[in-house]
């Protein structure tokens, strides 16, 4: 946050603008869009220095801010520490390279609620050009609590839709000519800026010259300082509002003595200015007198903190000095610019060294600081801002550089900029002059693709070519890359791309196998590593069956994300869907919808999109409906996603049977020996349509798995071998795989395994004889919500799901769907699409008629 400045000593009072300001307050927006140097932050300081009644959280943006991270940071220390932990409890600031995201806008609307009554202000927006944060400011307009008042203060008209807000808030905009000065004020202004009153012709020329512009006034008056003829001067300006400006500030610093000017011309070579950084740069003995007197001078200063030991010149300003700069010898802004970037790594400010590195065109100096930053810069999530870094060095010189193309290389694929960071690194991969060093970086590199684009195969090629890359060369060395390409993390890191590669294609007998190598290596104590890995592990126990150990690694994930402070990083995503996916298989898939959206918010920030697959469909199997799933992937699923979407769609129509379709729709794919997800669809839904010598054919053709390493298939193997054996009349051959089936599922929790056989499966575990165990009676509670709604409501054409019965039961509650939503862990929108199933199979108009609708059918 920046300071809230105060008002300059020569301001000049506004009442009636401020009037409006206060008239405007019960909106929930107002916007000043005026050229630079109209006056807007003065008049903006001056409301608020008379309003100390008022709760103000101030922001003057810069262009670094285009960076989301930043942007909201910047943001967020402006507000009190407990309103801010809303944003910090384990949630990632899902940011792209663009945009805030609407997680991090919905935790900024919940940070304002708990606030007290607030003004907050941004100026300087158009700093911001551009950028998508635009729409993000945009969006919070309309929706932050009533409370919060927002202003904009920007020098160009974005176009953004204010006429919205005109119609419905009767929106203040205060424009240039709003906020010209009138001869009274500028009178009033050139008097105390001069030191004494103007005649009416300067008055008069200055008017005419200035047209009121604030900052064309207030140089004017500081030009009149020394003219013997004052009319003459105000007369004689000529030319557009940026010539007057570069005329007047010319003046302003003609009345500085030449080591003073000299001084403010190598001032401006700084971004910002501290007291022990310009007495360290500039030879300068007090710097904290300087600025003292650069404030009472009116030369520009801004104060960026509450302390003020942090300046900056007005930008305006700032121009014109380094204009002068650039007409002197050449060398003084880069040994100013060096002597800076010193002064920060000296104080542990290595971003501020590297840009005024860059700035001074030190390539390799620059470089070597940002290779040497450490693997804190990936684990605090700040690879944009590096990449930024190296997309600034000039081509020719990265060209002759592999470290530093291979390093781009590695932060696009980290940002999840895929496809370029393949070609980056394919093109060191082709160098004829690359070493085996080099190579096993890219390759390694090449393989973390996995994550992020489908052909899961292409990712293997590459983890395979690194493993065999390390085995033979056990003495390699490569170059030191923000602490990631020692030989052990090199290691640890292509044997987890080349068993998600495994997994995410479907052979999960060797994605075990990449795994467990893996744990075993001593690259896996990385923290950031261990949690990617176990968070895989656990997703690849999940899909097996093994859901205690996809427990115990998806818990030791987020344990160790705790510990080591990364839980809002993207790498606990495995985890989080993994932790998912086992409560849907425990059949608890009420429980999973916080998990599915914590994972699905870590994969999205930094776009893998593979992941975000799995995310997709884990929704479809909490909602037992693929028509509910929010938020499809635009990209290519990968084989094992596909497999299970196909077989989610195939089993919703056999369990609905609302829209019949012929035995080819599940045998498209030839008669398998791997099982997988369709073939377990196939056959029930050959045995649903009466088919058992194909469901026989596909169960004898699939090889029986191991029970101990793929419980799931050989529990899905055993309830369609019990289904087929009692409809062939062979009662005891059915039940014996039943109990086995059961038996062998109750040792992993595998409910949801018989909930997905459907009615005749469930009827089959109902009717064993005996005592039903523990584990029985599991599943036929998890059963019984659809049984029963089957069994109450037959005058319903289409039955509900379980989600829509979910939310059914809370529809006499009066939640609105924003509460409904929340309860549930969905979208509002989410929630509008299921009441509008739920009207449509009940067949009434709206919620009350719902609800006495299914209370006649005993559904409530």
């Amino acid at each position: 946050m920046t300071a809230i400045p105060p008002p300059p000593a020569h301001a000049v009072e506004r009442p009636r603008l401020r009037s409006r300001l206060d008239a405007a307050l019960t909106a929930p927006l107002s916007v000043i869009v005026a050229p630079a140097g109209s006056g807007k932050t003065v008049l903006l300081s001056q409301w608020v220095a008379a309003h100390p009644e008022l709760d103000f959280i101030w922001m003057s943006l810069e262009p670094a801010d285009n960076d989301p991270r930043r942007f909201i940071d910047h943001l967020l220390a402006g507000v009190p520490r407990g309103a801010r932990e809303v944003l910090d409890l384990g949630r990632p600031h899902a940011l792209s390279d663009r945009a805030l995201g609407r997680p991090v806008l919905d935790a900024l609307v919940t940070v304002f609620r708990e606030l007290p009554p607030v003004i907050l202000v941004i100026d300087d927006l158009h700093a911001l050009s551009g950028s998508q944060l635009l729409a993000d400011l945009w969006w919070l307009a309309d929706n932050l609590p009533d409370h919060t008042h927002l202003v904009l203060s920007s020098r160009v008209d974005f176009g953004l839709a204010w006429s919205d807000h005109r119609l419905r808030h009767s929106l203040l905009e205060l424009r240039q000519t709003d906020l010209a000065f009138d001869e009274e004020t500028s009178a009033l202004l050139l008097e105390r800026v001069a030191g004494a009153p103007v005649s009416s012709g300067t008055l008069a020329a200055v008017m005419e010259r200035t047209e009121g512009w604030a900052a064309g006034v207030l140089l004017t008056g500081l030009g009149l300082r020394s003219q013997p003829d004052p009319e003459l001067f105000a007369r004689q300006l000529r030319g557009t509002d940026r010539l007057i400006a570069e005329y007047l500030s010319e003046r302003a610093l003609a009345q500085q003595e030449p080591a003073r000017r000299d001084l403010l011309i190598r001032l401006s070579v700084l971004d910002r200015m501290c007291a022990d950084l310009v007495e360290s740069t500039m030879g300068v003995d007090d710097a904290t007198a300087l600025f003292d007197e650069l404030e009472r001078e009116s030369l520009f200063l801004v104060a960026l903190d509450r302390d003020r030991e942090w300046f900056r010149f007005h930008p305006l300003f700032r121009e014109l000095l380094r204009f002068r700069l650039r007409a002197q010898p050449g060398g003084r802004s880069t040994a100013i610019l060096t002597a800076a970037a010193e002064w920060h790594l000296a104080h542990d400010d290595a971003p501020a060294a590297i840009d005024y590195l860059l700035e001074a065109h030190s390539w390799d100096r620059a470089v070597m600081v940002i290779a040497a930053r450490g693997r804190d810069v990936v684990e605090r999530s700040d690879t944009l801002t590096v990449s930024r870094w190296l997309e600034s060095l000039p081509p020719e010189f990265r060209s002759t550089r592999p470290e530093v193309e291979i390093l781009r290389g590695m932060l696009m694929m980290m940002n999840g900029d895929a496809a370029r960071a393949e070609d980056v690194l394919r093109r060191e991969a082709d160098r004829t002059t690359s070493t085996p060093a080099e190579t096993v970086v890219v390759q390694t590199y090449l393989a973390a693709r996995v994550q992020f684009r489908p052909e899961p195969g292409v990712a293997l090629r590459a983890a395979k070519a690194a493993t065999d890359l390390l085995r033979q060369h056990p003495d390699l060395q490569p170059v030191e890359l923000l602490g990631l390409t020692h030989p052990h993390l090199l290691r640890t890191a292509a044997l987890t791309s080349g068993g998600r590669a495994h997994f995410l294609a479907g052979d999960l007998t060797a994605a075990r196998d990449w795994f467990e190598q893996a744990l075993d290596d001593p690259g896996a104590q990385y923290s950031l590593y261990r949690i990617h890995l176990l968070g895989a592990l656990a997703l690849l126990e999940v899909w097996c069956g093994r859901l205690g150990a996809a427990s115990l690694a998806s818990d030791e994930a987020l344990a160790l994300a705790t510990d080591a402070r990364l839980l809002s990083h993207p790498a606990p995503a495995d985890a989080y869907l993994a932790a998912a996916l086992v409560s849907i298989e425990h059949g608890s898939p009420s429980q999973a919808a916080v998990n599915i959206h914590e994972g699905e918010l870590r994969a999205a920030a930094n776009h893998r999109t593979q992941l975000m697959w799995i995310a997709h469909l884990a929704r479809i199997l909490d909602t037992s409906d693929p028509a509910m799933a929010e938020g499809r992937p635009t990209s290519t699923p990968p084989p094992l996603v596909a497999d299970a979407l196909e077989a989610a769609l195939t089993r919703a129509r056999r369990l609905e049977r609302s829209s019949p379709h012929p035995i080819g729709y599940a045998f498209g794919h030839a008669v398998q020996r791997t099982w997988s997800p369709i073939a377990f669809e196939a056959v029930a839904t050959a045995l649903t349509e009466h088919r058992p010598d194909l469901a026989r054919a596909q169960l004898d053709a699939a090889a029986s798995e191991r029970s101990e390493t793929m419980p799931r298939a050989t529990v899905e193997q055993l309830i369609l071998r019990a289904w087929l054996e009692t409809n062939q009349h062979d009662r005891d051959a059915g039940s014996a795989a039943l109990v086995s089936a059961l038996d062998l599922a109750s040792r992993h929790g595998l409910v949801a395994t018989f909930v997905r056989g459907g009615p005749e499966v469930i009827r089959m575990v109902a009717d064993l004889p005996g005592a039903p165990s523990t584990f029985r009676t599991l599943v036929l509670e998890r059963a019984s919500l659809l049984r029963h709604a089957r069994a109450t409501s037959p005058e319903l054409v289409e039955q509900l799901t379980d989600r829509e019965l979910e939310i059914l039961a809370y529809l006499p509650t009066r939640m609105t769907n924003v509460e409904l939503a929340a309860r549930c862990y969905v979208s509002p929108n989410t929630i509008k699409t299921h009441m509008a199933h739920i009207y449509r199979k009940l067949a009434v108009p709206n919620r009350n008629s719902a609800v006495a609708r299914a209370q006649d059918l005993g559904l409530l």
